[in-house]
């Protein structure tokens, strides 16, 4: 399997991405990186976004644990002005996993010290607090909730790679989905949770609508019957409900959203060894699911709702987008283009840089359409040393307000001030895109149900350990 990250220098990057068909533009110049921007009125310090990423490593009842405030006390001091909090459950039933954040009164406080860490941590490293951002990311995981599935609709793509983890057994056709009631009482709890959110000193929430969670399968809900799916305006119902309701109910609280402009096409594993490469999974065309996805070529995205999304979304009220792709669980090459890829997942089918610059590509498309509302950008990690440049000549051109930074984040938290200080990365943490953080998310033999998260190869004192018990328990299990 051919490794595709050989480039010694800027000119190489655009070379290869032109080769391919592609457009890409970097430029030395990391000045537009450290501009203030507004957000809702208020000042945000520089472009540069710490993406919500899920550390797995909350207790079993919601509440943030010791790896969870030592990671946020590192991106406080990082000097990144949005930290943009990861997936924090409404409901018990709507977590991915067993270590997932819930805010509820009973975590509240908690949580409202995670995030006061993270403040203080700003502080103690010489930033002011005055023009930085910190938020939780709100879900309900629908799909992927455990531990049963909560469906929005009957994907014949995805129900087959769904399973049930009370019975065991893949959903089918038969399968109860949400109803209209049930969607009416999520609405409800997403806008006390954004209450609460408030109450503890987020400045700002996301309503997390991407990778086919919840409110992202329901954009895609084409087939479901209902208030809540089949014609453009059902599926955005729920949606735009809670931002209204929040925007009335809740003032001062700062709305976002982080959402799929392109679900693309389930894929699976085929072949074996290096040889073991996603392929799209069966399917009859027209697809009856999808988002930002030509049904009838799923390889290609086709952004008339998305655009249309996001301008209703500004016009209720949000005021901070964030534009993402896939479903890490059944296209993870569309969210985030790597040279690896876990140790459950297949090889990528497309070189990686095209999906950088799909990511880029959509952004573009997405800002083009709110030009007064700031969009953060992703999909910068695979770029590695190159990173800034694209997010500064992405800024530069106003193809985005705001460069969103995920896994990088987690071998290298204090990049912001990396790039202020010296102009350039620490070469010693950039991260390389191995996928260890998806390995030990994946990994789910451990007491709790969950391995925490994070990155083992430059960040052994907190995962080396881990990522070692995780490794000897697949080895044995192999044997």
């Amino acid at each position: 399997m051919a490794r595709y990250f050989k480039y010694k220098t800027m000119a190489d990057v655009v070379h290869d991405a032109t080769r391919l068909g592609g457009e890409l533009v970097l430029q030395e110049d990391l000045a537009p990186l450290f501009r203030p921007a507004t957000v809702a009125g208020r000042k945000v310090g520089n472009r540069l976004l710490i993406q919500p990423m899920e550390g797995c490593d909350g207790t079993l009842d919601g509440a943030p644990d010791e790896l969870t405030c030592r990671r946020y006390q590192r991106f406080g001091a990082g000097g990144a002005k949005i930290i943009w909090g990861e997936a924090t459950a409404i409901a018990p039933e709507a977590r991915a996993n067993t270590r997932q954040l819930w805010i509820a009164e009973r975590t509240a406080a908690d949580l409202g010290r995670m995030l006061d860490g993270a403040r203080a941590a700003h502080r103690a490293a010489g930033h002011s607090t005055d023009d930085l951002l910190i938020g939780l990311q709100l879900t309900h995981s629908g799909r992927y909730s455990v531990p049963r599935p909560w469906l929005a609709t009957h994907d014949p793509l995805l129900d087959p790679l769904t399973i049930d983890k009370t019975t065991g057994k893949k959903v089918d056709a038969s399968y109860p989905l949400l109803s209209d009631d049930d969607l009416q009482r999520i609405e409800d709890q997403y806008v006390a949770a954004a209450r609460l959110a408030h109450q503890i000193g987020c400045d700002f929430v996301d309503l997390k609508q991407c990778h086919r969670y919840l409110l992202s399968e329901l954009l895609a809900a084409h087939n479901r019957p209902g208030r809540y799916g089949g014609s453009f305006e059902n599926r955005t119902r729920l949606i735009l409900n809670v931002v209204r309701r929040i925007r009335s109910e809740v003032p001062g609280l700062i709305l976002a959203s982080r959402f799929n402009a392109y679900d693309g096409i389930p894929h699976r594993g085929v072949g074996t060894g290096e040889d073991f490469i996603g392929e799209p999974v069966p399917h009859e065309l027209p697809l009856v699911c999808g988002f930002g996805t030509d049904l009838q070529a799923p390889a290609r995205e086709h952004l008339e709702e998305p655009i249309a999304l996001a301008t209703q979304l500004v016009q209720a009220g949000v005021s901070l987008l964030n534009v993402t792709m896939g479903n890490p669980y059944a296209n993870p090459h569309l969210v985030r283009p790597a040279e690896f890829p876990p140790v459950d997942g297949y090889h990528a089918p497309e070189h990686p840089l095209l999906g950088v610059l799909r990511h880029f590509r959509i952004t573009a498309a997405i800002q083009r359409a709110v030009p007064g509302t700031p969009v953060a950008g992703s999909g910068y990690s695979w770029l590695q040393d190159f990173a800034p440049q694209a997010a500064a000549a992405n800024v530069a051109q106003g193809q985005a307000a705001f460069a969103g930074f995920g896994r990088a984040t987690l071998s290298h938290p204090d990049f912001a001030r990396s790039l202020a200080e010296t102009g350039q990365l620490n070469r010693k943490l950039v991260c390389r895109t191995f996928s260890y953080c998806t390995g030990l998310m994946r990994a789910k033999d451990h007491p709790l149900g969950q391995y925490p998260t994070g990155c083992p190869p430059f960040d052994k004192e907190a995962y080396g350990d881990l990522w070692k018990e995780v490794e000897h328990k697949r080895k044995r299990a192999s044997t």
